[in-house]
């Protein structure tokens, strides 16, 4: 067991000895953010103490005299207003970075408790292209789906399409008269971009157009043959794209359910709310209202339009039905932009008052924009959205000419791989560094530098380890007997690498990939001065087998990390 599941798990059982009746579930321990002070903290007892008016300072000195943790730790300490402070020995440090170099762990335990998560993310619409806006959810659902994998829960991926409402009337009307078939064999979606602006036009200023896009919607939702034709068409075609993209982002999905899927469900769903007296009509339409909730009682929520239509209220209540019955999730996370916040607000809340037997966590994991270097939307030059394929082409692009300067003599497909690994490892870095709730300036020099926090630097530190094994011709079985952790670089770098699984568990916990990015970033702080202070291969045979073994679990959890992040690494740069 690791250092800090070991704290944890006797801290838990001594607070019960003290305090029979407390929840346990919250007496964590995390790493001491001032190492000062030792290498893990527990606020916790502050809490117990304040909600049964305790001393804090005495309610830790009773834990501290039934907690029993002399074989792995120096007398923990009383600190501040009610803290507990522990250190590592260095012999249990040394154990742990053993086993793991054994193979029997890389810093994480599996989970105690598997869950089952459910993640919606990316969700584009049909016969649209993929822009920049749909990059933030692509790569933060990806790397919270992937992190949750990890710590061994049950995780579904489910990409949510938008493949239903009144844009296909439009597009109906558009392909039925000028369509170019040799522009839908070049590029589908731009073709069927052009037949849409081109209705959506015509329906602004007639009528008439108008009309003959609803009686093409009223068809294909009656389920006239030709129109399903169409409209299945348009959805193979649009999903042969994305699917492109996603492969090249190295994304995948469980299933893509679209809104099209849950249509039969809505009118039941509707009767039921207004049967149960959860909703009710007004001016013709049918609304939840939330007169008891003082922060949505001026924002009820919509289900159905006076006119009969239904809504993304309507469709995500039917979503959450359907997800529910199916996989009997314990979690749902949606990754959406943060102008959907109230959407949110209203679908939980509406959601809770038709099942309010359901225990499912319901988390909308909202982020902020990505923004030009004028700190407005970012665009292209010509003021429109930039398309997602064109970004990923220009970062692989521009990766390449900075590979080709730095290493002309290397071949031509193997500065075209390395520069797809490095441009597409920047991007998503890039993404995933910022608090997500924060926007962010996009800047290509500063994602493509090889110092600072960024994907580039991480990469080529993992590189640059892989090659000291290279040098040293170093292969087999690194764990030695026992580890030699003296130097003040050794310990510090040791002591990072067991904080991994914490920093993994609180990134899924939180939602918060930039913990993992700082995490990361710091980790190859410590192994270079680690690496500038500690000679490895032309140390003694005692200390070398030790920093070899340092060396690689450092490649092994900067790989790890990163691979978290959906970013690859190479063995060469």
């Amino acid at each position: 067991m690791l250092p800090a599941q070991l704290i944890e798990q006797r801290l838990q059982a001594a607070v019960k000895t003290v305090l029979p009746d407390a929840d346990t579930a919250a007496v964590l321990v995390r790493p001491c953010p001032d190492p000062r002070f030792g290498d893990y903290q527990t606020n916790a007892l502050m809490g117990l103490a304040r909600a049964r008016k305790l001393n804090p300072r005495q309610l830790a000195a009773d834990v501290l005299a039934r907690l029993d943790v002399a074989d792995c730790c120096e007398p923990p300490e009383v600190a501040g207003a009610g803290f507990l402070n522990f250190r590592v020995q260095t012999a249990a440090l040394a154990r742990a970075l053993q086993a793991a170099a054994r193979g029997e762990h890389l810093f994480f335990p599996p989970a105690a408790a598997p869950r089952t998560v459910v993640v919606d993310f990316s969700s584009p619409n049909v016969a649209k292209s993929m822009h920049v806006g749909h990059i933030r959810s692509t790569i933060l659902g990806d790397s919270l789906a992937r992190v949750l994998r990890l710590l061994g829960h049950r995780v579904i991926t489910d990409n949510h399409l938008g493949d239903w409402g009144t844009q296909f009337g439009m597009l109906l009307t558009a392909w039925k008269r000028d369509l170019n078939a040799a522009a839908l064999q070049t590029d589908a979606i731009a073709e069927m971009e052009r037949l849409y602006k081109q209705a959506a036009a015509e329906c602004k200023t007639s009528p008439a157009a108008l009309e003959a896009a609803r009686r093409e919607l009223v068809r294909l939702q009656a389920g006239d043959a030709e129109n399903l034709a169409i409209w299945r068409r348009m959805i193979a075609l649009s999903r042969a794209q994305f699917d492109i993209i996603y492969q090249r982002l190295g994304v995948r999905f469980d299933h893509t359910l679209g809104e099209s899927f849950y249509h039969p469900r809505l009118q039941p769903l509707v009767q039921e709310l207004c049967d149960r007296g959860l909703a009710r009509e007004s001016e013709g339409a049918r609304v939840v209202f939330f007169d008891d909730l003082p922060a949505l009682q001026a924002h009820p929520a919509l289900i159905q339009k006076r006119d009969g239509a239904f809504n993304y209220t309507t469709t995500d209540l039917a979503t959450l039905a359907y997800r529910l019955e199916t996989w009997q999730p314990d979690e749902i996370i949606y990754v959406t932009d943060a102008r959907q916040q109230l959407h949110f607000q209203q679908l939980f809340a509406a959601f809770r008052r038709w099942r309010p037997e359901a225990a499912v966590r319901l988390a909308h994991v909202w982020f902020g924009s990505i923004l030009g270097e004028d700190n407005k939307p970012f665009k292209t030059r010509s003021g429109e959205t930039v398309k997602l394929a064109d970004l990923l082409d220009e970062a692989e692009e521009r990766a390449y000419r900075a590979v080709s300067e730095k290493n002309p003599a290397l071949a031509e497909a193997d500065r075209r791989e390395v520069a797809r690994v490095v441009g597409l490892g920047a991007l998503k870095y890039a993404d995933l560094l910022p608090n997500r709730q924060s926007d962010y300036v996009f800047s290509w020099d500063k994602m493509l530098a090889l110092n600072g926090n960024t994907a580039p630097y991480l990469q080529y530190a993992c590189a640059r380890i892989r090659s000291i094994f290279r040098k040293g011709d170093v292969g087999g079985d690194l764990a030695p007997a026992a580890l030699e952790l003296g130097a003040p670089e050794e310990l510090a770098l040791a002591r990072h690498l067991l904080n991994f699984g914490l920093v993994l568990a609180a990134m899924a916990e939180e939602y918060r990939p930039n913990f993992l990015c700082n995490y990361l970033y710091e980790l190859a702080g410590r192994f270079t001065a680690f690496y500038e202070h500690c000679p490895v291969l032309k140390s003694a045979p005692g200390p070398r087998a030790s920093r070899l073994v340092l060396c690689d679990l450092t490649a092994r959890v900067l790989q790890q990390g990163l691979a978290v992040l959906g970013i690859e690494t190479l063995e060469q740069m």
